[in-house]
């Protein structure tokens, strides 16, 4: 048990320290939701506060900035999910992954502490995005700041076990840049991310302004309940359960770390 914890602590702090060591990554995490909350948020804020569309009204009682808050911090999450899984494909490239597979310790073992690593660079990456908070006038307890650095360090590891799933599935950089960008962004930007397409505006408003295809996309999206649960989090707005949002960030890491085991076994086998 105490060698099974060492081997883990030992892959863990071999990830975290290469990602803290690389001044480009760290660079890219803190300008990556200054250029969202800035450009995005204020550039589209005076269109999300229209007072109504026909006989609809929006009830959203919250500027655009604080709308899309929690949507960057999820965004942060993702980009450093996916960023921090390379090392999967850099620890084949340079051999690390041979001496990993001839080591006496389990598969399933080298698996969890790679995700481990990857959660814990993905949370931190989404918790510098709380320091915009007085800039987007979003005052933060210190219970919601627990709160929420659980429910992302949640998300991190289910995003975590997606990425070096589709690691598993790449065998060059520049293949899985594209592939988790292709995969990456349609998620993001077809749930309610960016405007809020949600039951808390209401059926009627939502068919006014959206495809019902559209609707029907953002609501089987997992990412749209991990925004959700952050909103209700961080901004007291949210539009479904929280309990239930929690739960589908649950089952999100429950298959994607199945995924990812049978895969990185399967691998390892090759």
């Amino acid at each position: 048990m105490i060698d099974t914890l060492q081997a883990i602590h030992a892959i863990w702090k071999r990830d975290v320290q290469k990602f803290l060591r690389d001044r480009a990554l760290l660079v890219g995490c803190i300008s990556r939701p200054l250029l969202w909350v800035v450009i995005m948020g204020i550039g589209l804020g005076p269109y999300f506060r229209a007072e109504s569309f026909g006989q609809i009204r929006f009830a959203v009682p919250y500027t655009y900035l604080q709308f899309i808050f929690p949507a960057v911090i999820s965004l942060n999450i993702m980009f450093g999910a996916m960023q921090a899984a390379m090392t999967v494909i850099a620890d084949r490239e340079y051999g690390f992954a041979q001496h990993l597979a001839t080591s006496p310790r389990a598969r399933g073992t080298i698996m969890f502490a790679k995700a481990l690593g990857s959660t814990t660079i993905a949370t931190l990456q989404g918790a510098i995005v709380l320091l915009l908070a007085p800039i987007v006038d979003v005052s933060l307890t210190a219970t919601q700041v627990l709160t929420g650095l659980g429910a992302m360090a949640a998300f991190a590891f289910a995003m975590s076990c997606f990425a070096i799933f589709l690691a598993t599935r790449t065998s060059s950089f520049e293949g899985f840049g594209l592939f988790s960008n292709a995969v990456l962004l349609p998620l993001y930007f077809t749930s309610n991310a960016m405007f809020p397409i949600d039951p808390a505006l209401g059926a009627a408003q939502a068919k006014a302004l959206y495809p019902e295809w559209m609707v029907i996309l953002v609501s089987m999206n997992p990412i749209t309940y991990v925004n959700d649960l952050l909103r209700g989090i961080f901004i007291g707005f949210h539009s479904f359960s929280l309990k239930g949002s929690a739960v589908m960030i649950a089952i999100c890491a429950a298959i994607f770390f199945g995924l990812a085991l049978l895969r990185f076994l399967r691998i390892q086998k090759v």
